[in-house]
């Protein structure tokens, strides 16, 4: 059973990256993306990586596919016209050329692995038991792997002015274009008011307990952001205005106590991101809880997208 199940995800996963590809439709194709997201949660399951799987399900999946189809209304104008000019057969021959090198180079980099791939986990398990945390992928990720970590909140932040970037100049400083899409007296409005007080508590509770056991501050932070992009879409809230300073201060306070704590260990501990001896959980669960308001934010107004309405004086 356990075979057939394994095999039955592959022909999924390439079925589904087959029509994902070469769909012609924008919408058509999101809707086989977001599946196959779906798909790679069930996958990392079978493997055992809990952490990644959560991650999967609610950035890759979740996050990513509800940005593709945001974009794929937007390209419904324009869509048509872009799928009746198709490229001469001298563009689709070296398409096809540039995807096949790039599928070779890639086959060769694999096949051509050493016998004995170079690896750091000996040396993982041998100290992570100094980061006093008991869940190995927040050890990892937020010690031996931090600065990739920092940087991941980093580039969310600019994602996130990239987008902003795109107001009209009318708008610039305003309110995002997420609009209610349901009356006051609807279903999601009843929902809207039961859900984000159980939201709140079970994200805040899978960031503490991803010290020890599977959760993290992107899961718990992207439960936050459902549960208030939730309320704005029935009405109950509005999204606030880009130039509000109280929300600048709060979508960069995690990234900069992060920073923060960096160049603190370079002055304690000996190195930038270190951690002074018996204070690694603390400054590792700080950091957690500072990240977690900032991303939950992040992730919410990326998906409400760029400003379009001024806001009144």
């Amino acid at each position: 059973m356990s075979l057939m199940l394994n095999l039955a995800l592959a022909v999924l996963f390439v079925g589904l990256a087959a029509w994902t590809v070469f769909a012609r439709d924008t919408f058509a194709a999101v809707a086989g993306f977001i599946p196959y997201g779906l798909l790679l949660t069930a996958a990392w399951l079978r493997l055992a990586a809990i952490d990644v799987a959560m991650t999967e399900a609610a950035i890759g999946a979740g996050l990513t596919g509800a940005l593709l189809v945001g974009a794929a209304a937007r390209l419904r104008a324009t869509e048509a016209r872009a799928n009746r000019a198709r490229p001469g057969a001298l563009t689709r021959a070296l398409a096809a050329i540039g995807a096949i090198m790039v599928a070779a180079i890639v086959a060769m980099c694999v096949l051509l692995l050493p016998e004995a791939t170079p690896t750091l986990a000996p040396a993982v398990i041998e100290n992570i038991g100094a980061t006093g945390v008991g869940n190995p992928i927040t050890a990892v990720l937020l010690s031996f792997r931090a600065m990739d970590t920092l940087l991941e909140a980093i580039v969310l932040a600019f994602g996130l002015v990239g987008v902003w970037s795109l107001a009209p100049d009318r708008a610039w400083g305003g309110r995002p274009s997420l609009q209610p899409i349901a009356g006051p007296n609807s279903i999601l409005a009843h929902l809207a008011r039961i859900l984000p007080p159980i939201g709140i508590v079970v994200g805040v509770y899978i960031l503490w307990w991803g010290a020890d056991e599977p959760g993290g501050k992107f899961q718990g932070a992207t439960i936050l952001a459902a549960m208030w992009l939730l309320a704005m879409m029935a009405g109950l809230a509005d999204v606030p205005p880009v130039s509000r300073r109280a929300l600048r201060f709060w979508l960069v306070a995690g990234p900069l106590l992060f920073i923060g704590v960096g160049f603190a260990g370079a002055g304690v501990a000996g190195a930038f991101l270190a951690y002074p001896e018996g204070l690694a959980k603390l400054c590792i669960v700080a950091i957690e809880f500072a990240l977690l308001p900032s991303l939950a934010l992040t992730l919410a107004l990326l998906l409400a997208g760029a400003p379009h309405r001024a806001v009144r004086p």
